[in-house]
């Protein structure tokens, strides 16, 4: 990465896996100073290597047990929507992530709901009735796990971007 060194990699990296680091521990982990550690992450957030910090609820305990993925088909006519098509789904209850495609399918669309009933409902009403849908395929979620949440300590982007993965550097969840 232009302009990226291996300890703000690191900082990504760290950050990535908790977000809510405090400044002292993420600097102690990456083993620089704490004030350059706080001038590196205000610089990755201006270059817009770092975009925002999130956090990961548990949408069963917020009283969301059924997540699914929603593969979604515009019509071939529709295909001049793509845009407005994503802007209007994510703004809609119970959608979490829209993923833009490229491929068989337009669209995933990732949705929590209270119950098989209230997706089966979404799905029909808000995705299935749209003009612009020509089909949609529904997965239920079984569980999500994130890839760098699993990964050994000292893992890192460079493992990433060469495709190298060592079993033994794999954190058990």
């Amino acid at each position: 990465m232009e302009g990226i060194d291996e300890i703000d990699e690191r900082i990504v990296w760290e950050l990535c896996r908790e977000a809510r680091l405090p400044n002292k521990e993420l600097a102690e982990r990456v083993g620089i100073a704490a004030s350059t550690c706080l001038v590196r992450v205000r610089a990755l957030l201006e270059k817009g290597v770092l975009r925002s910090f999130h956090a990961q609820p548990d949408w069963a305990s917020l009283g969301l047990p059924i997540e699914a993925i929603v593969a979604v088909r515009l019509k071939a006519q529709a295909r001049a929507e793509i845009k407005t098509y994503a802007q209007r789904v994510i703004t809609l209850p119970n959608v979490l992530n829209v993923f833009f495609l490229g491929g068989a399918d337009d669209f995933l669309i990732h949705v929590a709901c209270t119950s098989t009933g209230q997706l089966r409902d979404f799905v029909a009403s808000e995705l299935s009735m749209d003009n612009s849908v020509a089909s949609t395929q529904t997965n239920i979620v079984f569980d999500h796990l994130i890839g760098v949440e699993h990964m050994a300590e000292g893992g890192s982007w460079t493992q990433v971007r060469d495709g190298v993965a060592d079993p033994r550097a794999l954190r058990t969840p």
